[in-house]
């Protein structure tokens, strides 16, 4: 029986704002998974309720500590003026964006827990090459 390989989960409350609305506190989570090394997952809301799910590079987020960074559907802003302790991550769809505000002392801890488990630069070591070119085949052994 193989054993499930470590993660790292953060429950944190941010807080979320879209546009024309008030920002509004929110239960989220965040999550690392070393079967999918070089990603993060941001999932707002809490269950029993459905949550909405982003996943992004962990690089992303780190990057996002020290400057703005990020382009397309995720954005990662460091400090921003409202909030000066806080990173703000900017997530848009086709069905719009949102503004989500987190403290950045909780995202430096989280990405400390994940680097002490994949350390940056090593990410590759980490995927089962195997497994993961029999996803893409959809190839069942």
């Amino acid at each position: 029986m193989t054993q499930p390989l470590p993660s790292v989960m953060y429950m944190v409350t941010v807080r979320v704002s879209v546009p024309d609305e008030l920002s509004a506190p929110l239960p989220a989570e965040l999550h690392y998974d070393m079967t999918d090394p070089y990603a993060v997952r941001l999932c707002l809301g809490a269950p029993p309720a459905r949550t909405v799910d982003w996943v992004f590079a962990r690089s992303l987020l780190t990057e996002g500590l020290r400057r703005p960074t990020g382009t397309g559907d995720v954005l990662v802003i460091p400090r921003h003026r409202c909030h000066p302790d806080s990173v703000r991550i900017v997530l848009r769809s086709a069905a719009g964006a949102a503004l989500v505000d987190i403290a950045a002392s909780t995202v430096a801890a989280f990405l400390r827990r994940t680097d002490s488990l994949v350390p940056p630069g090593t990410e590759s070591l980490h995927i089962d090459m195997d497994r993961a070119l029999a996803e893409l085949t959809d190839r069942r052994d």
